[in-house]
This record gives structure tokens, C-alpha cells and sequence, in this order.
């Protein structure tokens, strides 16, 4: 996206980065209170975990649907939000599913949904980074994606456990911090 001129005229636009900031501080807070929540229940899979499981990537949806409306609002790239809206619905759905067949199904979709999701993160990152604070997208997205690699793994595993699942969230919500708190500096400097 970078820093844009409005088609208008000559101010710039400088909504883009509020509104990222603010979706991203969001993000940040979901994925802690999520990742607490899910940590507590994550040795087996009950009406609570399966709910969590199921939140998280419609949370996904809704945020990415926020972020393409201001992006095409800003005349930005929306593509790969939507790929990303489609890809966590599917998620969704998916975890529900998997869900009635215990936790390495769960693990399988999801990382499934890592690696997808990781990869769209990764080149959306990269089409903002001249916006700035994009550099924590670009490694959250690569480091979503060999996440999601290993718990494919971890579901052959015997003690197969969520609790992977909450750290990945967590750490995913902490680049977001981070991403929002570049935004604010990159704000501050222009």
C-alpha cells in the first residue's frame, strides 16, 4: 500500500496506519485473552476448547474483513485479505468438524490453516512494508507457516495437546503488538 496520495487532491492518506494500528492492538488483545482460555482447557477437547477452536479463525474473518474494507477504502491491495477471509471461514467450518473427531484432527486443519494463512500474512506484510511496523507481519507469516508444519506433526503424536495451539495464538497476537507499536512510531515520524 506505502504512503498514498488521495486521488482528490494533495493530502495524504494517514488512515490506513491508524486503522491498522488500532485493528492490530485488537488483535493483540483477543489472541491473549484466547490463548489464556485455551491454555486452560487444552488437554482434552470439550464444548469449551471446541468453541475457542471454532472463535478463533471467525475473529480472523471479521478482522480481515475490517482491514480490506479500509484498505479498498485507501485504494490499497485487498486480494489477499480476501483469500485470507475465505481461507479462515473454511478454517472455521473445518474446525468444527474436526472438533467431533478429537485433537489431531484439530491439529491437522489447523495447521493447515497455518501454513495457508502464514504465507497470505507473509505477502500481505510484504505489500504493506512501506507503511511500516510490517516487518513483524512478514515474520510472523514465515513463522506461522513452519508452525503449522509441525502441528500436522504433533497429531501423530501419542500425547497429542492444544496447548501449542494457545502459544502459537499468543505469540501471533505479540507480532501484532509489535506491528500496531511500529505503526504508532512510523505515525509519530511522518
Amino acid at each position: 500500500m506505502g504512503t498514498s496520495v488521495s486521488t482528490t487532491g494533495a493530502t495524504p492518506v494517514t488512515s490506513v496506519p491508524a486503522a491498522l494500528r488500532k485493528l492490530y492492538f485488537l488483535r493483540f488483545a483477543f489472541a491473549a485473552v484466547w490463548a489464556g482460555l485455551l491454555f486452560a482447557t487444552a488437554d482434552t477437547l470439550g464444548p469449551l476448547s471446541a468453541t475457542l477452536l471454532v472463535i478463533y479463525p471467525l475473529f480472523d474473518v471479521a478482522c480481515a474483513v475490517v482491514d480490506a474494507r479500509s484498505a479498498r477504502a485507501n485504494g490499497g491491495p485487498v486480494r489477499g485479505l480476501y483469500v485470507n477471509i475465505a481461507l479462515s471461514t473454511f478454517t472455521g467450518v473445518g474446525l468444527a468438524v474436526a472438533a467431533t473427531s478429537g485433537i489431531p484432527a484439530v491439529l491437522r486443519v489447523w495447521g493447515v490453516w497455518a501454513v495457508t494463512a502464514g504465507l497470505v500474512q507473509l505477502v500481505v506484510g510484504a505489500t504493506r512494508r512501506r507503511l511500516g511496523g510490517q516487518w513483524a507481519m512478514i515474520a510472523s507469516g514465515a513463522i506461522s507457516t513452519l508452525a503449522g508444519a509441525s502441528f500436522f506433526a504433533q497429531a501423530g503424536a501419542d500425547d497429542a495437546t492444544l496447548r501449542n495451539l494457545a502459544g502459537y495464538a499468543f505469540l501471533g497476537g505479540v507480532f501484532f503488538l509489535v506491528s500496531a507499536l511500529r505503526l504508532n512510531r512510523a505515525g509519530k515520524n511522518a
